[in-house]
C-alpha cells in the first residue's frame, strides 16, 4: 500500500505538489456521476484550490486494493457546502502514476 499512504498523506498535509507528482501528464479523471470526462491539466486548478482552501474533508478512507496497476479506495467525504458522499475511487497506475482517475459516488442523507 505504498502509493496509497504516499498520497493519503499529501491529501493530509493538503500538499499540491506531493499530489500532483501521483499524476501522469497524460491522465483522465472520470466522473461517473455527471458523465464527464476531463484531462488532469484541465482538472488540477479546480483540484489544487480544493486541496488548498477546504473544499472537501475526507471523514473516512480507506484503501480496498493496491497493487502496480490498479488502487481501489472508499472514501465519506464532506464538500465545502455541506454536503456528504460516499466514493469509490479507482485508479489505474503506470510507473507509479495514475493515468485514470474514476469516482463513482452516493449521496449521504
Amino acid at each position: 500500500m505504498a502509493i496509497y499512504r504516499a498520497m493519503k498523506k499529501a491529501r493530509d498535509d493538503r500538499d499540491f505538489e506531493a499530489m500532483s507528482a501521483f499524476m501522469h501528464d497524460d491522465c483522465v479523471f472520470v466522473r461517473h456521476q455527471s458523465g464527464t470526462t476531463v484531462t488532469w491539466d484541465e482538472f488540477k486548478v479546480d483540484f489544487k484550490v480544493m486541496m488548498e482552501n477546504g473544499g472537501f474533508d475526507r471523514l473516512m478512507d480507506r484503501c480496498i486494493y493496491e497493487n502496480e496497476d490498479i488502487l481501489v479506495e472508499h472514501a465519506i467525504m464532506r464538500f465545502g457546502d455541506g454536503t456528504r458522499e460516499s466514493v469509490i475511487l479507482v485508479q489505474t497506475l503506470e510507473n507509479g502514476q495514475v493515468v485514470r482517475f474514476e469516482t463513482g459516488a452516493s449521496r449521504m442523507d
